[in-house]
């Protein structure tokens, strides 16, 4: 591969004018190149479309960014080194533009962007005035002159990715953002171009940073209990000047003590003259998503692909009622007599297995009933009997200690308002009735069943929406703070893909990644 070099806006619009694939990912630099922008233009480099996408790597030394031009005017720079890096990682062109290329005129002669304040408050940026706002013009800059598919950052400079990720939001602008775990080198060091200023006992000194970080959200972990004054004390014993130890919320960055959800706890430190950051996320247990939604909309086959393309544990809360429904049924109990039901309960051995493809298997009392639970027998009754407070309360507190250590995906009509309300993420999943039909219809007929007409089956959807949604015992409801995704007009994978998107969104790549 012949690496191409840009110089101007010029040679970069006629470049990205000659490119046949739209799908150009991005990766903004500011040169110095080193193994770890190698491995993010690499990530860049990687999609799963059948045509690899085309990868630019922008080095452009951003002066509104620094508060010291003594830092500015010491910056690395070395053009041809960091294009054999970004040659040998993948990438198809660089584009290193001059100052003036990117602000004709000046920077007098443009709009410059305020990040929000709230954003800037702690960290680095109560440090660093201004410095994010600079960040934030520079990359509405190079956004509007790229205009790629995708926008890859690193999320080593935390701060950083959630600024832009709103500036993103906030701009509507038609650019997907993909956060990259930090890269680290065999001792668990942050790759970064200061690390060359490192003499060798500085460099020991600088390993603890991660070391001490990562101890944290162990005993945090463990013991529920995070000592910022020990943590402190701890890079101090080891020679770093403490510019900041703080734990924050990972959204809003606000300062917080402890969650319930996944935390920043983030340092900034001196070693010797040069500055290194790092951080770690700190969490009970690993996270949970909880997708909620009428009946039909897909959940069930959805859930378990988007389960898996993540590596997460599949909780099908929806077949353990339609389980309890099947032995009830067998049984010949009247479905609207409580008392027997909850006799029965009292024997009830349910079990959820999981195969190596991420297949559910139902047995429930030694008997695999998986095939027997999907018939339209149990669908008509399965809302009357996930009505009585008996079995919510039973398989309810089942789905609680599946969920204990984290690490999943449930489905069902309550999950992120009863089971699992302090889920990581919450969806509720959706479509129209006349999808639901349409799809209802086809899956009767996939597994052999009489398929009533759809005017019949829209009627059957909407009682038992109705039922689902004005029962006395946790209905149907989406969560306040859940995610809506109307599916109609989507293929699995379109919806597998957006829930992978708002995924990525709550949880850091280093949290949960499926490599």
């Amino acid at each position: 591969m012949t690496l191409t070099i840009l110089k101007t806006s010029a040679e970069l619009q006629s470049w990205r004018n000659e490119q046949k694939s739209n799908q150009i990912h991005f990766v903004p630099t500011m040169g110095g190149l080193h193994l770890g922008h190698g491995q993010l233009i690499a990530a860049a480099k990687k999609s799963e479309d059948k045509s690899p996408p085309i990868v630019l790597v922008s080095i452009f030394i951003n002066p509104l960014q620094f508060n010291n031009e003594e830092d500015y005017e010491k910056y690395p720079r070395n053009l041809l080194d960091d294009c054999n890096v970004a040659e040998k990682s993948g990438a198809d062109a660089v584009w290193a533009p001059s100052f003036n290329d990117v602000f004709p005129g000046g920077e007098e002669a443009h709009f410059k962007i305020n990040a929000p304040e709230k954003l800037q408050k702690s960290l680095c940026g109560a440090k660093r005035k201004g410095h994010f706002n600079g960040v934030a013009t520079v990359i509405v800059r190079l956004l509007n002159l790229v205009k790629p598919s995708i926008l890859f950052l690193g999320e080593k400079d935390w701060q950083q990715y959630i600024i832009i990720r709103q500036l993103i939001q906030d701009f509507n602008l038609p650019i997907k953002l993909k956060g990259i775990s930090t890269f680290r080198d065999k001792n668990g060091l942050a790759f970064s171009s200061r690390n060359k200023h490192l003499n060798q006992v500085e460099r020991v000194s600088a390993e603890a940073l991660p070391k001490i970080l990562e101890e944290a959200a162990r005993i945090y972990k463990k013991k529920k209990l995070l000592n910022i004054k020990e943590i402190k004390s701890s890079l101090e014993r080891k020679s770093l000047q403490v510019e900041y130890v703080e734990a924050v919320d990972k959204t809003s960055l606000n300062p917080i003590i402890n969650s319930k959800s996944i935390f920043l706890l983030a340092a900034a430190v001196k070693c010797g003259k040069t500055r290194l950051i790092d951080h770690t996320f700190l969490m009970m247990r690993a996270p949970i998503v909880a997708i909620d939604g009428p009946a039909g909309a897909g959940k069930s086959t959805v859930t378990q692909a988007f389960a898996k393309s993540l590596g997460l544990i599949y909780l099908d809360t929806g077949a353990m009622y339609r389980a309890v429904t099947w032995l009830l049924q067998s049984r010949n109990i009247d479905l609207k007599n409580e008392k027997e039901i909850e006799k029965v309960l009292e024997t009830v051995d349910l079990e959820l297995k999981l195969d190596k493809s991420g297949m559910q298997t139902i047995i429930i009392n030694k008997q695999d009933i998986t095939d027997f639970i999907r018939s339209p027998k149990v669908t008509e009754s399965v809302s009357i009997v996930a009505a009585h407070g008996c079995v919510r309360k039973k398989l309810t507190n089942q789905q609680k200690k599946f969920g204990k250590s984290g690490g999943l995906v449930a489905e069902g009509r309550d999950i992120g308002t009863a089971v699992f309300p302090d889920a990581e993420l919450k969806i509720f999943l959706t479509a129209s009735t006349q999808e639901r039909a349409r799809r209802r219809s086809l899956d009767l007929k996939k597994k052999g069943f009489t398929v009533p007409s759809l005017i019949e089956l829209e009627k059957q959807i909407k009682t038992r929406d109705e039922l689902d949604s004005n029962r006395d015992i946790a209905p149907l409801r989406k969560s306040n703070d859940a995610k809506e995704v109307i599916t109609d007009g989507m293929n699995i994978d379109e919806v597998v893909e957006t829930l992978i998107e708002l995924f990525r969104i709550e949880i850091p790549q280093e949290v949960w990644s499926s490599n």
